[in-house]
């Protein structure tokens, strides 16, 4: 990526590092697209250095996204990598991780290449790719896992997809243990969720709604996590929805398994009854759950054991979504507000500013391999300056992505994005 001209000052600062903890008044300095020096005051600057006043805006880590589907390339109709791009840069996200259900699938060196290549061409935000552990993400025969590494997969999954053959899974586990690569699940048993609509239950019912039962989720962690302890290769579960499931990785990690896991902001900001009205942006995979799975996902963020948010952006043009609820395909973009909604349990206080941002930042950059998500000298200088108070209601109409499809059109939040910078450009001002 290009490096910016001049040196840049971000002075009166809120500085904010989550990996260290560090949270104090100050200043920062890039040079050569790097962080240069932090700290109370910046103690000389060089020669014509540009200074941008933070006024006491917090300045942390950009945001690691580490699950965003992208439409390109196959179904650019819905998204682009440059519109993804706008939308990260607008939510404060430096960097993102694309899953690997294009079209084609991602599952060789020349897709890797393709997202590489498209990233360079747009020279936004920083781009990685999650490939496909199997071929075509059709669950059956493993990719060319090694190859794929090597052409700089930052883990495999088959994305919206679950690895449903228990021997397909142990086989990716094992290859995984033996190379240090991570393997993504998302866990839904495909049989009891087929044909599901929405979380089964009471709200289903009276909807008239197919649903997809609970057990559908814990029930293929629990299986993983067998395959876990068998082969000892690093495991990751995607935007996990339920209490039972939180408990099933807590559980794994009190007995040292290498588990991590994710959730979303819908799953922690909304419950089922959310899809009243057959509100189809509201139609999500997994699906909204109960209140009670709600709160079990937030205690499981506030005592650290979903390691990550992610935006889970998936984003749906209106001819796959404004329809009949039985017909319109699940999804939500996530990328524009994917920090203010995860700051909203900190305005409630069921969580601290520092382990939120670290959900955010260090943590999913360090499960994906990724030398980002920390304030230090030497470092990219991929930062978001935000105000997390500033009041405002989040307007579809005015999201930077090409899809509109989100379930919080409307919802007062709190937490603005004023600057993105990425190797010390900005790519998003919001004065600008």
């Amino acid at each position: 990526m290009a490096r910016p001209a001049r040196p840049l000052a971000i002075v009166n600062a809120r500085l904010l590092d989550p990996a260290t903890g560090l949270d104090r008044p100050g200043d920062l300095l890039v040079v050569d697209g790097r962080i240069a020096e932090f700290g109370r005051k910046i103690l000389e600057a060089p020669e014509g250095t540009e200074t941008v006043d933070a006024a006491g805006a917090c300045l942390a880590p950009g945001l690691v996204d580490m699950r965003v589907q992208i439409g390109e390339p196959g179904e650019e109709q819905k998204e682009t990598i440059l519109t993804a791009s706008r939308a990260a840069a607008a939510g404060g996200v430096t960097a993102l991780a694309c899953l690997p259900n294009a079209d084609p699938v991602i599952d060789d060196v020349a897709g890797l290449e393709f997202i590489a290549r498209r990233a360079r061409d747009v020279k936004m935000v920083k781009i990685f790719a999650q490939a496909a552990v199997t071929r075509g993400a059709e669950g059956r025969d493993l990719a060319e896992l090694g190859l794929l590494a090597e052409a700089g997969a930052v883990a495999f999954t088959d994305g919206t997809r679950a690895v449903a053959d228990a021997r397909v899974m142990a086989r990716a586990l094992n290859y995984a243990r033996t190379f240090g690569l991570l393997i993504v699940q998302h866990p839904e048993e495909p049989r009891l969720a087929d044909g599901g609509m929405m979380n089964a239950g009471e709200t289903a019912t009276r909807l008239g709604l197919s649903g997809i039962h609970p057990l559908a989720e814990v029930m293929m962690i629990e299986r993983d996590l067998r395959l876990v302890e068998m082969t000892g290769g690093r495991y990751h579960a995607a935007h996990l929805s339920t209490a039972a499931a939180v408990e099933a990785i807590r559980g794994a990690k009190r007995r040292g398994l290498p588990v991590t896991c994710d959730t979303a902001p819908p799953y922690f900001a909304l419950n089922e009854l959310a899809v009243n009205d057959y509100r189809t942006f509201a139609k999500l995979s997994p699906p909204l759950r109960s209140e009670d799975d709600r709160r079990a996902i937030v205690a499981g963020l506030a005592d650290g054991t979903i390691d990550a948010i992610a935006s889970d952006h998936r984003p749906q043009d209106q001819d796959h979504k404004r329809l009949p609820f039985a017909q319109a395909e699940p999804g939500a973009v996530g990328l524009e507000t994917l920090l203010p909604l995860t700051l909203e349990m900190v305005h409630k206080g069921e969580i601290g500013l520092l382990p939120a941002l670290a959900a955010l930042t260090c943590r999913p950059a360090d499960i994906l391999g990724l030398p980002l998500g920390r304030l230090a000298v030497g470092a990219a200088a991929d930062l978001v300056l935000f105000d997390p108070d500033r009041a405002w209601r989040i307007d579809a109409e005015k999201l930077r992505g090409k899809s509109r499809n989100t379930p919080f059109d409307k919802r007062p939040t709190a937490g603005r994005v004023l600057r993105t910078l990425v190797d010390g450009r900005t790519v998003f001002n919001a004065e600008a």
